[in-house]
């Protein structure tokens, strides 16, 4: 993230300077006259988006999060652990607080997991289990939302080769999450191998492995699942894209919207991966390059992602209030139901 930042304020001091006379000066000179430059255009860019197009993004980041809620609501009734709205909404925001500073863009699902499995002792593993389901089906449903888009974007994408090998890469993601699944839900290696659930159960914990994967055929069993997720999922994309055409209209960018259309699932799916915490670096580089390649200023580029980051910081920090708030509560009445249950004849037995 340093280094783009750098690259971009060092670029900023070579217009602002021209070409010639800029590149006559020393290595350090340059850097020393780039941070002198740059920020302040940074932050002159980042002041020109009215207020209106700003909260309209953000009031779309949380629209994403409640499709979000929305989604892994199918996946827990599935699997018969039913959460009351609020509380799956309290345990979406806290994981969205906790994503903002761990690695990747789904890093705060290790925390809604683990309240999963609080809130449902009798069905830990479902309730886990439906945390990493809902995510693969986000991620693959963006995946498709960006195979498809690619179609009505094809002179674009392949006229420049790095849109091509990243039109690669995402393809090939979105292939392998098919056949993953496919297999995890629907199954086919036990058809026609009859020795595969007897292998299964001969690895370490490997009732357990078996155990999940029969949770794993309840969500392909069950009527219309997949197709819910994933239009749920379609419109989440959407919704998401949007925050962008706003930021990219607020800030007066001669981008074309059905091209936001594939940039943007491109870069979240990349970004997902676990590399720096929130995915930071790794979208905003995502951005510049591709961008920059249709005709998008790298400050306007970085601009846009940084206004639509801090859409969801915002979101990260209501999350933050309301683990604050709330954690006591919780575990208050956690320590009650416990005392309540030791209390009860019979219990230690």
């Amino acid at each position: 993230m340093l280094w783009i930042i750098h690259s971009i304020f060092v670029n900023e001091a070579r217009l602002s300077e021209g070409a010639e006379a800029f590149n006559q000066r020393p290595r350090l000179e340059q850097w020393s006259r780039g941070w002198r430059v740059g920020p302040s255009a940074l932050l002159r860019r980042l002041g020109q988006i009215p207020p209106g197009p700003l909260a309209v993004s953000v009031a779309l980041m949380g629209g994403t999060l409640l499709l979000g809620v929305a989604r892994w609501q199918t996946a827990l009734h599935v699997q018969g652990c039913h959460l009351r709205w609020g509380r799956d909404l309290e345990i979406s925001f806290v994981a969205h607080f906790y994503n903002s500073f761990l690695l990747g863009s789904t890093g705060g699902d290790v925390m809604k997991a683990w309240y999963a499995a609080r809130e449902t002792h009798h069905r830990k593993t479902e309730a886990v289990l439906t945390v990493v389901i809902d995510r693969l089906i986000g991620l693959w449903a963006m995946l498709l939302f960006a195979c498809v888009m690619m179609v009505f974007n094809f002179p674009v994408l392949f006229e420049s080769r790095w849109l091509r090998l990243l039109s690669l890469v995402v393809t090939g993601m979105m292939l392998a999450g098919t056949a993953f699944f496919v297999l995890a839900f629907w199954g086919g290696v036990s058809r026609t191998w009859s020795g595969a659930r007897h292998w299964l159960r001969r690895l370490p914990r490997g009732e357990w492995l078996e155990y999940v994967l029969d949770a794993c055929r309840r969500f392909g069993r069950a009527r219309f699942y997949v197709l819910k997720a994933l239009g749920l999922s379609m419109l989440l994309n959407a919704v998401c894209v949007l925050q962008f055409i706003v930021l990219a209209r607020g800030l007066g960018l001669s981008i074309a919207p059905i091209e936001l259309f594939v940039v943007v699932p491109i870069v979240i799916c990349l970004a997902a991966l676990p590399i720096t915490p929130s995915g930071l670096g790794v979208r905003e580089n995502l951005f510049v390059q591709i961008l920059h390649t249709l005709g998008v200023h790298p400050t306007d580029a970085l601009s846009l992602s940084l206004l639509a980051y801090g859409g969801s910081l915002f979101w990260s920090l209501v999350g933050g209030g309301v683990y604050a708030t709330l954690r006591e509560k919780h575990h208050l009445a956690e320590a009650e139901l416990a005392a309540k249950n030791n209390d009860t004849p019979g219990a230690a037995r």
